[in-house]
């Protein structure tokens, strides 16, 4: 069996956040495509059914912005979505040369099947830890990035 950085790195990293944070990072991002990749799907399509559930119908930019998606990924990915059935575009009545991007009832129940899919993968992620440690490791995950992203 082969071994890890995890398992050989000198306990000076290992006992570093940064370097914690960015192995466990390298692993969760694995998991999360593997699990998408098995249902069909990419990050991107999750994020953007959210974000169409959450804040309703947008613009391609609009969403850009809110997932933080490059343009032209979100492009590809909605070329997907409307493929699929789980999203709609339509053009923009007040601006002709936007699109807006609506939910489809079949996005809904795909995006809550991506949500099914996402829970496995933390469950898997975090299995060493209980639901309060889960909570609490979030929480303080979310203040870090909350603090670097000038909330």
């Amino acid at each position: 069996m082969e071994t890890t950085a995890a398992e050989t790195a000198p306990a000076r990293l290992r006992n570093t956040p940064s370097w914690l944070i960015s192995h466990v990072a390298t692993h969760t991002s694995r998991l999360v495509w593997g699990a998408f990749d098995a249902a069909g799907a990419r990050r991107y399509h999750y994020a953007l059914l959210s974000a169409l559930e959450e804040f309703g119908p947008a613009s391609q930019a609009a969403l850009s912005r809110r997932c933080g998606i490059d343009r032209s990924y979100v492009v590809a990915a909605v070329n997907e979505l409307v493929e699929a059935g789980s999203v709609e575009r339509a053009p923009d009545l007040a601006d002709r040369r936007r699109n807006v991007i609506t939910l489809t009832p079949a996005g809904a129940e795909r995006l809550r099947h991506f949500d099914e899919v996402l829970a496995g993968v933390q469950d898997e992620l975090l299995a060493p830890l209980s639901s309060g440690e889960r909570t609490q490791l979030a929480d303080l995950l979310r203040r870090v990035l909350d603090h670097h992203s000038g909330r």
